[in-house]
């Protein structure tokens, strides 16, 4: 009796020869096959996999601290962040944070905010595919006091009287991230105290005296060293659609999820089952293997490829992404935990005015007429990058903000320089410095935008190179 095995590789040589390809052409065929499901597989689940891993290596800590904290637990920022920073990408000047995951297959949590008192703050919790569900703050509920809830996929009870309603997320898992405007050192120490009243808070223990718990335990197989973007770029077909098969269980697909889901499947990756790469065809696994490298090289340049307007590319499809998984893909590499377009965009610049890649080696100006002002509610900023992070500079400046002694033109313009030298006595107030050498991009974050950022009339001055 011919075994499993051997009978369906008779039974595929078969069918390709009857096609009239020969058994190699179908090899190439099914490598084909694998190479294109997988490039858009890779895709779809990139930001499920890079949240994990940054789930973990955010939480694999055993007591809370400023960047870092146990599951249901909040970090707390008591300055910028470093530039040493890389567990999440890009992360804003404009604010201290406070941050936590949280587990909801047990119970909620409650966010308590406090009164404010007219600071702009705007808290944000995202589902595990990086999409937002939830937008409390200024914008949203204002900046007195409240306590809202965080419930999972499976919970049906009530929110308790003085909980302002049910913030729902779809996944087993969620981020929760808020952001607390600081105009500067000066304002430290008055947003720390603001943070200290954050709470978060089991269900099960409102209405009590609660405490985290500390000395939690931590699981030592997390990498806490390398950037979880790059623990996910180091992972093969094999390890990524293995970890993406197995989230998918307490992190569910949408239902329009459901076209992508039956791609999946012809490739064996299903929710909850084990992906099991070695049993593969070694032409379907030579193909999935491609299309991992490949796909991972197309969201890293695609920033490049962006419509840009005046040099900026401001992509509006943040927070709320449907079946557009490409975006969902970038902008998880890009920009990790972006709030919807309501709450902040994010334009971005790769090129200068000339269309010219921007170089830190060389000198750059921009010209924001008394016209041109950033349409923002809140505050705006602009910051400098090398690649998606922070590069160290001489003075110690990473963006340039309205919080800063900025030297207006006595026509009410502004004009921002940004080159790795001073610019001289008297101009350094208005200098956002670049290190020497090498490639580098420029994002202006304006929070809560004003319409005409919305509806694209509003078009940011381009940046000139001047050297």
């Amino acid at each position: 009796m011919m075994c499993h095995k051997n009978a369906w590789r008779l039974a595929s040589a078969i069918v390709c020869l009857t096609v009239g390809v020969g058994v190699s052409g179908c090899s190439f065929l099914k490598k084909r096959e694998a190479y294109l499901h997988g490039k858009e597989a890779y895709a779809y689940g990139f930001p499920l996999v890079v949240m994990d891993v940054t789930r973990q290596v955010q939480t694999a800590t055993p007591t809370a601290g400023e960047y870092t904290a146990p599951i249901n637990q909040f970090a707390r920022m008591q300055r910028y962040v470093s530039p040493d920073f890389k567990n999440v990408v890009r992360i804003s000047m404009s604010s201290l944070w406070t941050t936590g995951f949280v587990d909801l297959e047990q119970e909620p949590f409650v966010v308590s905010l406090p009164d404010t008192h007219g600071r702009y703050v705007v808290m944000q919790a995202l589902n595990m595919w990086t999409d937002d569900f939830a937008s409390v703050g200024k914008r949203t509920t204002g900046t007195g006091p409240g306590n809202f809830l965080i419930a999972g996929p499976n919970w049906n009870g009530t929110a308790p009287i003085d909980v302002k309603g049910i913030h729902r997320s779809s996944t087993r898992y969620a981020w929760i991230l808020i952001q607390t405007q600081t105009d500067g050192p000066r304002d430290f120490a008055d947003v720390i105290a603001l943070e200290a009243q954050y709470k978060l808070t089991p269900l099960s223990a409102w209405g009590k005296a609660y405490t985290p718990p500390d000395n939690v335990p931590v699981d030592q197989s997390v990498d806490t060293k390398m950037p979880p973007v790059d623990q996910v770029k180091r992972m093969d077909a094999g390890a990524f659609f293995k970890r993406l098969a197995l989230l998918m269980k307490d992190n569910p697909p949408y239902p329009a999820d459901a076209p992508m889901m039956e791609k999946l499947k012809k490739l064996g990756i299903e929710p909850g089952q084990d992906f099991d790469f070695g049993k593969l065809d070694p032409a379907v696994a030579a193909g999935l293997n491609r299309a991992v490298r490949e796909t991972w090289r197309k969201i890293e340049s695609a920033p490049y490829k962006m419509e840009t307007l005046n040099g900026w590319a401001n992509p509006l499809t943040l927070g709320a992404y449907g079946t557009d998984y490409a975006t969902r893909a970038v902008i998880a590499w890009l920009g990790l935990g972006a709030l919807t377009k309501e709450d902040a965009v994010y334009p971005t610049a790769f090129e200068d005015s000339d269309g010219n890649r921007l170089d830190f080696a060389k000198k750059y100006a921009m010209h924001v007429g008394k016209d041109q002002m950033f349409p923002c509610n809140a505050t705006w900023s602009l910051s400098i990058y090398q690649g998606n992070f922070y590069a160290p500079n001489a003075i110690n400046r990473y963006d340039l903000a309205p919080w800063m002694p900025l030297k207006y033109n006595a026509d009410g313009s502004l004009d921002l320089v940004i080159q790795p030298a001073s610019p001289g006595m008297g101009k350094e107030s208005n200098w956002l410095p670049s290190p020497p050498g090498g490639p580098m991009n420029l994002t202006l974050r304006c929070y809560w935008p004003k319409e005409p950022f919305l509806n694209g009339t509003y078009k940011l001055p381009p940046l000139e190179r001047v050297q």
